[in-house]
């Protein structure tokens, strides 16, 4: 009986110009156009199938299309990781113009948001973005170690750095050859997150933190900032170079022992940028979480 029914449905909807596909138990793909004969389907775990074109791909094409596979695999994970150890409030530093809060919120987190960003222009997208969002704030400045000023070197796109381009920098990345030099406040987060904090937590509500670093190069100096407020963050993230964009940049071993001296560990790596001519991975998102603060 329930064949019958599907050869009449499939009937139906091709009368009505549109193609169907199994692709699993009770699951079918509904088209416009025949599905190409060099269609796979990939079973790839529970409910999930990869729907894959054997067409032939460059190198780089295949290099794009697994980025944005590894990237989906990442944004589920952070979404696992913010869940699971009952974040309260992300501080994104190095926000750009919001990419990483409008992620956020596409992934299922709804708590409180603290972007940094110091250039201006990009700071007032930033907050036009945030400015629908109550439990999102932004802040026109750069963390850093120490309390100040520092001149940024600004180009634009999402590169801009507090440390110069360096020479496999400029080849590589063109923008980087055309740098403008601002002037920008640069804060410690233990001296600010106090303030912070008690506009947007409940009085009493411990802070369970979690701290997002995309600074170009300056992740490690915008952790230094923590000090005494190291133990209110339960996770990071943060960008791990194994070529160096800009010099001085700390490699991932280098960044990698500060993190885990600390008492951070991995829960996972995804590739953000490729070198093409030799597949040399550029940098790699870092996801760490403190296991000690995971709630029973």
């Amino acid at each position: 009986m329930r064949s019958s029914l599907r050869r009449l449905a499939r009937h139906a909807l091709a009368t009505v110009g549109l193609h169907v596909k199994m692709v699993g138990p009770g699951t079918y793909l509904v088209g416009r156009r025949p599905w190409p004969s060099k269609l796979r389907l990939a079973d790839v775990g529970p409910h999930s199938v990869l729907m894959i074109d054997r067409s032939r791909l460059s190198r780089i094409e295949r290099w794009r299309r697994d980025k944005r596979l590894m990237s989906w695999v990442g944004d589920r994970h952070l979404a696992d990781v913010l869940r699971q150890y009952k974040v309260n409030v992300v501080l994104d530093a190095g926000a750009n113009v919001g990419q990483y809060g409008q992620l956020l919120r596409r992934i299922g987190y709804r708590g409180a948001i603290v972007s940094f960003e110091p250039v201006p222009q990009f700071h007032t997208e930033l907050a036009a973005k945030a400015a629908a969002d109550d439990l999102w704030t932004t802040h026109n400045l750069a963390l850093g170690r120490e309390d100040g000023t520092a001149e940024m070197n600004m180009v634009p796109n999402t590169m801009s750095s507090l440390l110069p381009a360096s020479e496999y920098g400029t080849q590589r990345f063109h923008s980087l050859q055309e740098t403008t030099t601002i002037k920008v406040p640069v804060r410690r987060l233990d001296g600010i997150l106090d303030e912070i904090l008690g506009e947007i937590l409940p009085a009493g509500t411990p802070p369970r933190l979690f701290l997002k670093m995309d600074t170009q190069g300056y992740d490690l100096e915008a952790f230094a900032g923590l000090g005494r407020r190291l133990e209110d963050v339960v996770g990071l993230q943060s960008e791990l170079a194994l070529l160096q964009i800009y010099d001085g940049m700390p490699r991932m071993p280098e960044a990698l022992s500060v993190y885990e001296a600390a008492g951070f560990e991995v829960t996972g790596l995804f590739p953000v940028n490729v070198d093409p001519p030799t597949l040399r991975i550029l940098e790699y998102d870092c996801v760490m979480v403190r296991a000690s603060r995971l709630e029973k």
